[in-house]
């Protein structure tokens, strides 16, 4: 994607780099995929006074939300936009691998005290990295290998429970349609499921979907549900959808560019097992869908999610990622003055929990940090800080994995 313009090998070399935050990571991804068409990078101010007045750009095209992209001052000084050789901005991913080129159009503070920076992008590098990279397409790359005739698009924000798939199924059978499941993985779920423990839930439901394709994309989501709604509606435009069925209990609205399918409610008909629509089960027959409160309770109690209403497959994937209360990792965080008792406290509370054999623990003392983690630090206010952040990203990566870590830091300050 050149978006018009080429640089030199060696401007690129000499460009400042900077690695945007999470959401603006997610939206160059998708400004390099095609998928925000027409949009071919961040957005100038006057785009953006644009959109917030009429909800359309300078250009009369119809888009939803701000996509911009901020940068700390001192980087802002350093681009020139009249300069073409001072102008472009490398963009990196998290590890400091180049993605992107930016070649900056326009600078100006933001609120925050971050200066925005608007212009085209084109890609660089060998195009990113991180798991289901293979569900990974572009909008052009899907559109090829769609069938003719109607695309019914499904965003799983949330796994796919039997009602959802009769859902679909219905839906897909009714159009004679082609299915195509767009997967957001730009953060946790609606329900807190991590992207990629929601990837392996809509796989482990692909055998009961009708024939289709899945397709990982960052696509986030607003605070603004109107808005959620319509960007989600512009992407799957994008990849070619002709009608798209709304799942959740989100916002529903009309758009001009694709049909929006509002499917009927269900419920489990207990005189053969299957799922009908609401009005076609006796109630005294009737089964309704569990309820996100309930699947948690379920998943929280460590109980088997009935088969009537998930998927076993599903469900093995749902225990794995939220496994229940009393084995998830957990943080023990104690911390005072040199002899309040801290130490003494976790130290009694790790002999406990080791002596009942119910869990692993890691003692993160402060004396073991600072043999270890912290062994270069000093006593200084930023080394006194560096450690206490060092001793919470070990606890939080021991937690995020199962394990139960216990700390016991002095207190950095007095006060």
């Amino acid at each position: 994607m050149s978006n018009g313009w080429v640089l030199p090998d060696a401007v690129l070399r000499q460009a400042p780099s900077y690695t945007p935050r999470s959401h603006e990571l997610a939206d160059l991804e998708l400004l390099l995929s095609g998928a925000y068409a027409p949009l071919n990078g961040f957005l100038g101010k006057a785009d953006l006074a644009s959109l917030a007045r009429v909800g359309r750009l300078v250009d009369g095209s119809s888009w939803p939300v701000p996509v911009t992209l901020e940068v700390p001052r001192p980087l802002a000084e350093d681009i020139d936009i009249s300069n073409p050789l001072r102008r472009v901005l490398l963009l990196t991913d998290t590890e400091g691998a180049p993605i992107a080129a930016l070649d900056a159009t326009e600078v100006w503070p933001s609120d925050n005290g971050l200066f925005a920076v608007a212009g085209p992008v084109r890609q660089v590098g060998d195009g990113g990295s991180g798991p289901f990279q293979r569900l990974r397409a572009t909008p052009a790359e899907i559109r090829e290998e769609l069938p003719q005739g109607r695309v019914l698009g499904v965003i799983a924000d949330r796994p796919l429970h039997r009602p959802q798939l009769a859902q679909i199924a219905r839906a897909a059978r009714t159009l004679a349609a082609h299915l195509l499941v767009l997967v957001p993985v730009a953060g946790p779920g609606p329900d807190g499921l991590a992207p990629e423990a929601l990837v392996r839930c809509v796989l482990a439901a692909r055998a009961r979907m009708p024939e289709g394709m899945i397709v990982v994309l960052p696509l986030p989501a607003w605070r603004d549900e109107v808005r959620s709604a319509m960007l989600r509606a512009k992407v799957a435009v994008a990849y070619g959808v002709t009608h798209l069925l709304s799942l959740a209990n989100g916002m529903v609205f009309s758009s001009s560019e694709l049909r929006i399918l509002v499917p009927r409610d269900v419920a489990y008909d207990g005189r053969d097992g299957q799922w009908r629509t609401l009005d076609d089960v006796p109630p005294r027959f009737r089964r309704m869908p569990l309820s996100a409160t309930e699947i948690g309770d379920f998943l929280d109690r460590g109980a088997a999610l009935p088969e009537w209403h998930t998927p076993p497959a599903v469900a093995r994937e749902l225990a794995n990622a939220r496994p229940a209360r009393r084995r998830r990792g957990l943080v023990l965080f104690f911390t005072g003055l040199s002899g309040s008792g801290k130490s003494t406290i976790a130290r009694g509370v790790t002999d406990y929990l080791l002596e009942s054999g119910e869990r692993t623990v890691t003692l993160l003392d402060g004396d073991i940090v600072r043999r270890h983690i912290s062994a270069r630090l000093g006593y200084s206010v930023e080394d006194k800080d560096t450690n206490v952040r060092n001793i919470g990203w070990a606890a939080a990566e021991i937690a995020k994995h199962g394990g139960l870590v216990i700390c016991c830091p002095i207190a950095p300050y007095e006060s």
